[in-house]
């Protein structure tokens, strides 16, 4: 009993903190601690893996995570509130919602030899060599009740360019639409001094910022998950041109048969649940 009760403890324990310099332990690093301790002469790795079993421990795997900046409490659920009414709260007939972000860091990654198709018992073959030539940052608003996609890929990622691409936006949608909404996160160019100018001079522009460290809710990072799996998955590119071109190609194609994402009441219950759960 006593040695399954330190087994366990050294497991629930960062190894550093127990002086070995470990990024995390496996059953034959916590068999020689066991062993170590004095209390049992030897222990092999497999007693050690029923031990951890039987109480569900896995110190061997890790998840990344992220410690809130703002506590997740009541003010969070009042700001997940609002996103679920810009995303099921009725659209105006001269209005339209969009969620906007940037797909960061697009590379080309030209091969060293072409990327040969899938053949019976083969899969694709992509060369492991390959020529950098820079990268692409795709802007793209998603329009949430009709699944349409707009989009433009620039060599930066500034104001400027998110300037830029909220002028196509205005330029691009109908003249019968009086209001554009737009959902995204607190990205520092979508707070600055030179957006927040424009957006004061373009009053029908409305900005809903999501609630810190919740990029999840942002609508358009569903649609980059589908880009990424279809389009970007296999980076074989001749050029920065040729990137851009088929990055375009795909948003047009998406076009001719866009949808939306069902998000539902039941979708933002689910979170509530959550937030409360954390509510004290």
């Amino acid at each position: 009993m006593a040695v399954a009760l330190l087994t366990v403890f050294i497991a629930c324990q960062r190894p550093d903190s127990l002086g070995r310099s470990l990024s995390q332990w496996d059953c034959k690093e916590i068999a020689r601690e066991v062993e170590k301790s004095g209390l049992v002469k030897s222990i092999s790795h497999k007693t050690v893996y029923r031990i951890l079993k039987n109480d569900k421990l896995k110190p061997w795997q890790n998840h990344m995570w992220i410690n809130p900046r703002v506590p997740r409490d009541e003010a969070l659920y009042k700001k997940i509130k609002k996103i679920e009414k810009f995303y099921l709260g009725k659209v105006k007939d001269d209005e339209i919602r969009l969620s906007l972000d940037e797909k960061t860091s697009i590379q080309p990654r030209k091969r060293e030899y072409p990327t040969k198709p899938a053949m019976p018992g083969i899969p694709n073959l992509v060369e492991h060599e390959y020529e950098r030539m820079g990268a692409l940052h795709l802007f793209t608003a998603f329009n949430i009740n009709n699944g349409e996609v707009y989009g433009i890929c620039y060599e930066n990622k500034r104001q400027i360019e998110l300037i830029d691409f909220l002028e196509f936006l205005d330029d691009d949608i109908p003249d019968n639409i009086k209001q554009i909404k737009i959902v995204l996160d607190n990205s520092s160019i979508h707070k600055g001094s030179k957006t927040q100018k424009w957006i004061d001079e373009h009053p029908w522009f409305e900005f809903e910022y999501t609630p810190a460290h919740c990029s999840w809710i942002n609508q358009v990072e569903q649609w980059f998950s589908i880009l990424q799996r279809k389009r970007l998955r296999i980076s074989d590119y001749d050029s920065l041109d040729d990137l851009e071109d088929k990055i375009i190609q795909f948003i047009d194609e998406w076009n001719e048969n866009p949808h939306p994402f069902n998000w539902t009441k039941n979708s933002f219950d689910k979170i509530y649940k959550k937030c409360k759960n954390n509510i004290t």
